[in-house]
């Protein structure tokens, strides 16, 4: 029985969730990288639009490739496309509460006001 667009939808936010950024150790899931991800079942596309912390992060090349080989794991897909876009820009409020707080108790980002 073929999925349904919320199953597929699940299946890709869970091949998405095992690729971490090695600068911070968490999932792309998780920092809130992931803008969209499109989905048109009756052509077996998915359409992917993401970020990356930084233009310059150092571990881009690695991120989007990885994004690209989990989603070409999944069999109801044959045409995938992953848009790496810098507007809206990334920010660490886009990141789930965990890690965003985890990070900021780490010092690696500052609170912000609206949080104190």
């Amino acid at each position: 029985m073929p999925m349904d667009k919320r199953e597929l939808r699940s299946l890709i936010v869970s091949k998405l969730e095992k690729i971490k950024d090695p600068e911070f150790d968490y999932n792309i899931i998780e920092l809130g990288l992931v803008y969209s991800i499109d989905i048109d079942l009756e052509n077996k596309y998915a359409y992917v639009k993401m970020t990356l912390t930084t233009p310059f992060c150092p571990y881009g090349n690695t991120i989007i490739s990885e994004v690209q080989q989990k989603l070409e794991e999944i069999t109801e897909l044959e045409n995938i496309d992953v848009d790496i876009v810098f507007e809206p820009e990334w920010k660490p409020e886009y990141m789930e509460e965990d890690p965003k707080r985890k990070l900021i108790e780490e010092g690696v980002f500052k609170s912000s006001p609206l949080e104190n």
